[in-house]
């Protein structure tokens, strides 16, 4: 094991990786964690969820319920995953070590490195095409013009933001995220007064109820779109946090930084897309510039910029703590040339999509369920380990397979396999342009369930909760060894 003693809060790029944070260091406090969170989520891109939950086809009241309680329950599991940033002051990846064995924590860690990969390049994606359609608004593209020079120009600025701001680390990132804050905070007020008028009160409380199912399935999109999109990073932001502070205001700051803005910004999203089915057609293929059409000129270019900034503020937690992942499977590289790295294969994807794709939307949702299943049944499985431990981690033993943790736990290993074929067989992702993503669903065919719970995605749900209960009982004796031997 390392130390990080060459890292200072004052030092311009941060060099520390996957070591253990010094005492020294480990300063903050559970209400700084609110800055990440809601900077990170207080995006007029959350809006644009009104657009994907009333598309499950159903009511504006229904859609409000599971709007919040995905939310809200799905940034409290990623609370839970913050305790053990505290306890073991490493990265989220190093610390599922702990429930996974040193290398055993490969398997997941390569699920959580593709995911965090894709929501940091679905976030720049959104940014680029938010640009052409902003700059169409002001009317200086025409609508025949396919602005590739604009969108290579947008897609290097995008990149390169969200790059240099990784590659400073932890404390530049903590200081961008407390400024953004105030300022897409102060853009998404004026965005709902500017466009408040748009609503149509009469269609949006029109609409019909959906069934049981399709409210379960807007409701697994809402979490694996929220709180699960993130949860394989909340640690990485505790690991910082002073050892005595209290697991249950670390649960709560967390939990409040990333849901506050999401249940409000959702909610007027769901009254904007109920108000104009066009408008919700065109969140799928162009989430913020469709959003964009709604306001008046003079305040497009401030709402770009604002708009560019909250997006790029989420994409580089999640390029700072793909980098750790990145790290964390054994890659021997600074923290700054990981983060570089997948810097790369970012503008790579948003190249592909904004250039190359047909739709935005289809595949976007695609990503979601079909990482979101193993996603869920590693958190159930480390946040069962969590609660079930009364200690601080052996932080020695993080970085030695032959240390308490052992190099593989296979309990943990078959439970996410099994969970996670059991998962898959119930999801759907034949979804428009993603074709090659069809194969899953098997168990929903098997039960004559495809009709109608298909779309529910169910497999979300029994993921985590399978994966939860088996490791609750069937890793606690081996937990209790664990700890009777500090």
């Amino acid at each position: 094991m390392s130390t990080a003693s060459e890292t200072t809060s004052s030092a311009l790029i941060e060099r520390t990786g996957i070591e253990i944070i010094p005492e020294s260091e480990r300063t903050a406090r559970p209400r700084d964690l609110f800055w990440p969170w809601f900077a990170a989520n207080v995006s007029v891109f959350g809006m644009s969820y009104g657009s994907f939950v009333l598309g499950f086809g159903i009511s504006l009241w229904q859609a409000t319920v599971v709007s919040v309680i995905g939310i809200i329950v799905s940034f409290l599991l990623c609370g839970l995953i913050a305790i053990a940033g505290k306890r073991g002051s490493t990265p989220t990846m190093i610390l599922s070590r702990t429930a996974f064995g040193v290398q055993g924590q490969k398997l997941p860690g390569i699920v959580s490195w593709l995911t965090s990969i894709g929501w940091e390049t679905s976030l720049a994606i959104t940014a680029v095409l938010a640009t052409t359609t902003v700059f169409r608004s002001l009317g200086w593209l025409s609508e025949d013009d396919e602005a590739v020079g604009l969108k290579i120009v947008a897609t290097v600025a995008v990149a390169a933001l969200i790059v240099a701001a990784s590659v400073l680390g932890y404390h530049t990132i903590m200081r961008l995220q407390s400024v953004l804050t105030w300022l897409t905070g102060a853009m998404t007020v004026l965005f709902l007064v500017l466009t408040f008028g748009s609503i149509d009160w009469a269609a949006a409380f029109s609409r019909p109820d959906g069934t049981f199912a399709q409210t379960i399935g807007a409701l697994v999109m809402v979490m694996t779109g929220f709180g699960l999109g993130w949860i394989n990073i909340a640690a990485d932001w505790s690991r910082y946090q002073k050892r005595t502070a209290s697991d249950g205001q670390i649960v709560a700051w967390n939990t409040i930084g990333g849901a506050v803005a999401p249940v409000i910004l959702v909610f007027f999203g769901l009254l904007l897309a109920g108000s104009d089915q066009e408008l919700s057609d065109a969140v799928g293929n162009d989430p913020i510039g469709a959003l964009a059409t709604l306001l008046p000129a003079w305040v497009l270019v401030p709402f770009l910029i604002v708009a560019i900034l909250t997006l790029v503020s989420g994409a580089v937690l999640g390029i700072y703590s793909s980098g750790l992942t990145l790290l964390s499977l054994g890659i021997r590289i600074p923290r700054p040339a990981a983060a570089g790295i997948d810097g790369v294969i970012l503008t790579a994807g948003t190249i592909f999509v904004v250039f190359f794709a047909t739709s935005f939307i289809g595949p976007f949702q695609s990503f979601l369920i079909t990482l979101g299943v193993p996603m869920a049944s590693w958190a159930g499985i480390l946040i069962a380990d969590i609660l079930r431990r009364r200690r601080d981690y052996d932080e020695e033993a993080l970085f030695d397979s032959r240390g308490r943790y052992g190099a593989v736990d296979w309990t943990s290993i078959i439970t996410m396999v099994v969970a996670t074929v059991i998962g898959w067989g119930f999801v759907m992702n034949q979804i428009p342009d993603t074709p090659w993503n069809d194969w899953q669903g098997y168990f929903l065919d098997l039960f004559g369930w495809r009709d109608d719970w298909g779309y529910a995605n169910l497999g979300v749900l029994f993921a985590l909760v399978l994966s939860f209960v088996v490791t609750w009982f069937a890793r606690a004796g081996r937990i209790r060894r664990q700890e009777a031997d500090a």
